[in-house]
């Protein structure tokens, strides 16, 4: 069994809404710091029966959990 971590974040250039917003309400609550803020996804899975979990999970992230126009992934096995 695999434990499987996919990280799945907008390509550069893309206009992240969520990110703006979140970045706003960071320097909003005080934190004029932040800037840039990128908001991706996490999505974590145990993969039993494959013998090569990152090609199995690279095959899921181009069917469906990424839209590689716009976004890229990457993937943690162990």
């Amino acid at each position: 069994m695999a434990k499987v971590k996919v990280h799945v974040f907008l390509k550069p250039g893309v206009l992240d809404v969520q990110g703006k917003a979140v970045e706003g309400a960071l320097q909003g609550l005080g934190w004029p710091g932040v800037s840039n803020a990128r908001v991706g996804k996490l999505i974590e899975f145990d993969l039993t029966g494959v013998e090569d979990p990152e090609a199995e999970a690279k095959k899921m992230c181009e069917q469906l959990l990424a839209n590689t126009v716009i976004e890229s992934y990457r993937i943690e096995a162990t």
